[in-house]
């Protein structure tokens, strides 16, 4: 099967508690309302994503041979993601991480660092990533990928027609270099406000964007959480509006942009469409617990399109 989407990078397991403001003192204990796991992280969190939306979407990179991979392997492919190139290492832990969201949806962040680390590159990657329609990659970072490996890879994207879309998590200050050698094969970079200032130290974000283009991207996208997103794309400068609902959990909400903005785009949706369709697809994913949210299909997202308000710039 050939597929719309292939995500390279990390793959968690997220368990993600609400409401939770503190911790209990010493053996202490207090219920709360929800508690959900799902798969995550740049990689496998937008594979979910954009196969509920309808794409065919796979997944690369790396789970451990514990109990929890098992479980990260079925619910990937329970959701419909392939799982063909994910592979398992034996002898190391599944990266999971756990997230208490508090009653606004911020959350900090718990992580286990595991196999999702170091995800392997593989022939068989490289191979399907010149026969996919968009690759994803979000794997900045893994020094399995690092100085020159990833860098090949989306080249072979590159050479078999692939949209080369780009993501980050966490970035080290040294992530500046390896954009430096990969930014000119990618179309779409969509880093999060935080991780723009931080490698650019530029605060304006709409000098960030223009920035990562003067560094070889075609386009970037700064993703600014409920104040939307800042476009370098084109002939396109300003923001996409974000939508305005009740927040219950912001965790997957920068992967379910990329995922919806994706499938937009490969539908040939026009560009500022396509955001609009990412911002509203973060919309549904924010109103929910854990990677899926309230997220349902491609339908429920284009109709919300045209219902749900807009969030006041500023706000």
């Amino acid at each position: 099967m050939k597929l719309d989407l292939l995500c390279v990078g990390l793959t968690t397991l997220d368990v993600v508690g609400r409401p939770i403001t503190e911790i209990p003192q010493n053996e202490g204990g207090r219920l709360i309302e929800q508690i959900a796991c799902a798969p995550a992280g740049t990689a496998a969190g937008a594979a979910c994503v954009a196969a509920r939306l309808g794409l065919k979407a796979g997944v690369a990179g790396a789970i451990g041979s514990d109990l929890t991979g098992k479980f990260v392997r079925f619910a990937l492919e329970d959701g419909g993601v392939d799982t063909s190139l994910l592979q398992t290492l034996e002898g190391y832990p599944t990266s999971t991480t756990i997230l208490p969201i508090d009653h606004q949806g911020r959350r900090p962040t718990l992580h286990a660092p595991g196999a999702g680390s170091v995800p392997p590159l593989t022939d068989a990657l490289v191979a399907a990533a010149s026969h996919v329609r968009c690759l994803h990659y979000a794997a900045i970072g893994a020094p399995t990928f690092d100085g020159g490996s990833g860098e090949k890879l989306l080249e072979a994207a590159k050479a078999g027609g692939a949209v080369v879309t780009c993501d980050l998590i966490a970035p080290r200050p040294d992530a500046k270099e390896e954009l430096k050698r990969i930014l000119s094969h990618v179309d779409w970079f969509l880093p999060s406000a935080d991780e723009a200032r931080f490698l650019t130290g530029i605060d304006d974000l709409q000098s960030a964007a223009d920035a990562f283009v003067a560094m070889g991207a075609k386009n970037c996208v700064i993703k600014d959480g409920g104040r939307g997103a800042v476009m370098a794309a084109g002939k396109l400068r300003g923001r996409v509006a974000a939508f305005k609902v009740d927040v219950v959990d912001t965790t997957t909400c920068g992967d379910s942009f990329c995922a919806g903005f994706i499938t937009a785009h490969l539908k040939g949706w026009d560009d500022l469409d396509a955001l609009t369709f990412a911002a509203a697809t973060a919309a549904m994913v924010a109103q929910g617990l854990a990677t899926y949210g309230k997220l349902e299909s491609f339908d429920q997202v284009e109709a919300a399109m045209k219902t749900l308000p807009i969030q006041e710039a500023g706000a």
